[in-house]
């Protein structure tokens, strides 16, 4: 589904085909040793689950160049074992299948260089395809670009019918000074993420989002949900 002018939605992740480039973002590998590191136990399935996908999306897309838009791991002021290694077989993964792979910092990336370094793989403060530029959403920016695309937020609504209900990803598409703004879900299964229909919002971008677009994203496809005021209601 076509989200913006020649950008279009492919599961979690967003296509830009006339560049045969692929933005995911909000992976957070690590993120079961961090629980673990709580007393919370959870089974060790992210990164298979995580490359299980971007497999089939890799085969639909076949793109040349992956943007990682920010928070690729997830402890904060530290490098986890399993961080160190799931980000270097992540990496092998990806660029065994592509020729570029571009990492922007995110607030959770502080010291993903020296893995990047690994790898030779560029880490970015932001990045820009034509009149789009790509940042990770935690931190206002300046720029000329007519839309920007933010992850951070791990956004998503919840869906209820009668005593059921299901917290689902979902793209969300605005206005934000002027300029077009998109936010991606996370592309980690295992983070459900922020119900931007009633959760407090973290993301500076995302202030006054009633007339936001929400697309859900799930196993049967993407589907157009129309604007957050109209899902408050």
């Amino acid at each position: 589904m076509e989200i913006s002018k020649s950008i279009k939605i492919v599961d979690a992740a967003l296509w830009f085909e006339a560049e045969k480039a692929l933005v995911i973002n909000d992976l957070h590998l690590g993120y079961e040793e961090a629980l673990h590191r709580k007393g919370i136990m959870v089974p060790r399935f992210q990164l298979e689950q995580i490359i299980d996908k971007l497999k089939i999306i890799l085969q639909k897309t076949k793109p040349t160049k992956v943007i990682i838009n920010g928070d690729l791991k997830h402890e904060f002021g530290k490098v986890l074992r399993q961080e160190w290694k799931e980000v270097l077989n992540f990496l092998d993964f990806v660029l065994a299948n592509v020729e570029e792979v571009i990492i922007i910092k995110g607030n959770h990336d502080p010291i993903i260089q020296p893995i990047a370094d690994k790898r030779g793989v560029l880490v970015v403060n932001e990045y820009t395809i034509g009149n789009v530029l790509i940042v990770h959403g935690d931190e206002l920016v300046k720029t000329e670009a007519k839309t920007i695309i933010i992850g951070h937020e791990h956004s998503a609504v919840t869906i209820r019918e009668g005593s059921k209900w299901e917290k689902c990803k979902c793209f969300l598409k605005g206005k934000w000074e002027g300029k077009e703004l998109i936010a991606v879900p996370s592309f980690n299964p295992l983070l459900e993420g922020t119900d931007v229909l009633k959760e407090e919002l973290l993301s500076p971008f995302l202030g006054d989002i009633k007339n936001f677009e929400v697309y859900v994203v799930g196993e049967a496809g993407t589907f157009y949900f129309g604007k957050i005021k109209d899902l408050q209601q």
